[in-house]
């Protein structure tokens, strides 16, 4: 599981990282990243504006391998306040060396679900009272849910998130038949199309399945359209 930062692949926008700026210019935040998952490694990449001293640090220590910021806040709907980790040595074992870079424990995450099952995460910072903080979510949470919605929609969008995947390498066949299966033919009728046997249709998902990490067929689907190797059906 490696640690991808967007922000150095070269590309000519760079609009996600754009928006986590100005969270923290237009709402009063100190800090903001954005981050999501490899769907078929694990991987987690993505934009922060934090010190490049501590984005290093956090990278070399592989506290992205346990992070609750990210792991527990991605099994939420609603957005975690970075409280309820007090009591998570884990959380502590990322923070306690956060604060010597300048970096509060006092944060948010925002989840946001793609269309595929995907999830980002918009996570924010602010070194404040308890009074201010709550006064500060209560007043931005909806700004801070929208622009959880339009930094995910930017980099899925982007093709970055493609560079940094390494997308699997599905051989030709095997597009085309989960292009056929995403728009809604059997493998009876694949087999027909393609003047194969329904056998052979199996073989080639089955080793489309494996290449793209995926337990079923409409898991694969969904990755595949979220790579963007295939086209809704």
């Amino acid at each position: 599981m490696k640690l991808v930062d967007l922000a150095a692949i070269d590309h000519e926008e760079k609009s996600a990282a754009d928006i986590i700026n100005a969270v923290c210019e237009e709402l009063g935040f100190d800090y903001a990243s954005y981050a999501t998952f490899n769907p078929v490694k694990g991987d987690v990449q993505g934009y922060a504006n934090y010190p490049d001293e501590w984005k290093i640090h956090y990278g070399s220590q592989g506290f992205h391998h346990f992070d609750p910021t990210l792991y527990q806040s991605a099994l939420s709907i609603a957005p975690v306040d970075w409280g309820r980790f007090n009591h998570d040595e884990k959380f502590h074992s990322v923070f306690r060396d956060a604060h010597d870079f300048g970096i509060t424990s006092r944060g948010l995450t925002v989840p946001v679900r793609g269309p595929y099952g995907e999830c980002g995460l918009l996570n924010v910072t602010r070194n404040c009272s308890d009074a201010e903080w709550e006064k500060l979510k209560k007043h931005v949470m909806g700004d801070l849910q929208m622009a959880a919605v339009q930094a995910h929609d930017t980099v899925m969008q982007s093709g970055l998130l493609a560079k940094a995947l390494y997308l699997p390498a599905l051989s030709t066949r095997e597009q085309e038949i989960l292009q056929w299966v995403a728009d809604g033919k059997s493998q009876q009728d694949i087999g027909d199309i393609l003047s194969i046997s329904h056998r052979t249709v199996e073989v080639h998902m089955r080793s489309g399945r494996e290449k793209l990490g995926a337990l079923t067929t409409p898991q694969a689907i969904g990755r595949a359209i979220g790579l963007g190797l295939i086209a809704p059906g």
